[in-house]
């Protein structure tokens, strides 16, 4: 089972550019179709081109068809100015959709907690506060009897502070493995925006307590509990290339589950 995570940045290229290549994106990816692709930072007007689409950031007080024709002059300028983003998974033929659900990672409750319990000053929470943030789960059911929860996740990115993003992590990892069935094999996958030399979490869900795979190196990852797995690859750059560019500002990652 061949799962693949990665974070579209709105469409954009590297560097940026005035137009959105979304749809070379999503073809790329899918052209050896694989079984699960999960993907972040999607524009809302997309979402539903996936098996799930769930809204993280809302377009600002417009339609997200609206949204999308004001970004059109300028994709690069823009990004999610006016079309909102989200995650979504898209599942392989192959897999039957049990359940779905999602949950907000950093809800003002969640938030307040924690900024007293981490001591957080003035301008870490206005920057925790600035984009809400998601993970979403899919269930689901191979021929075989076999079940998984796909879990896809996009945290927040502050560099001043990484405990933000590894609360929110920690916060995921407890939600998907209440959201899936005593057999089921659990993954976790997308831009942690967290590196395991910086990440408390990381290393915890590696342990024996909670029993996820190894993460890889960068901030994009996929673990998988409950069954074996191949070491997480990252593309090759030229895999993702597009004439003198490069599609993205993230590289997709991807593992076997065996």
């Amino acid at each position: 089972m061949l799962v693949r995570s990665w974070n579209l940045f709105h469409g954009n290229t590297v560097p940026p550019q005035r137009a959105g290549f979304l749809d070379e994106m999503i073809r790329v990816a899918t052209e050896d179709a694989p079984d699960v692709l999960c993907v972040q930072e999607v524009p809302a007007w997309a979402l539903d081109r996936f098996t799930a689409g769930d809204v993280a950031a809302r377009p600002r007080a417009i339609s997200a068809g609206l949204g999308r024709r004001l970004t059109r002059p300028n994709h690069g300028f823009f990004r999610s100015a006016f079309t909102g983003q989200g995650n979504a998974i898209l599942a392989g033929p192959s897999l039957r959709v049990l359940a779905h659900s999602s949950l907000v990672l950093n809800t003002r409750r969640f938030r307040g907690a924690q900024a007293r319990l981490l001591g957080l000053g003035p301008h870490a929470r206005l920057a925790w506060a600035r984009e809400r943030r998601i993970v979403q789960a899919l269930r689901l059911a191979d021929g075989g009897g076999r079940t998984f929860l796909v879990a896809n996740l996009h945290c927040t990115s502050y560099a001043a502070d990484e405990r933000l993003a590894d609360a929110e992590l920690l916060r995921a990892a407890s939600f998907a493995v209440s959201e899936a069935g005593s057999d089921d094999v659990v993954v976790l996958a997308g831009d942690f925006n967290l590196r395991v030399a910086d990440s408390r979490t990381l290393h915890d869900l590696a342990g024996a307590e909670w029993g996820f795979s190894e993460p890889g190196p960068g901030i994009d990852h996929i673990l998988v509990r409950g069954a074996a797995s191949t070491p997480v690859r990252h593309w090759a750059d030229e895999q993702r290339a597009h004439g003198d560019r490069f599609l993205s500002d993230h590289t997709p990652v991807e593992l076997d589950i065996t």
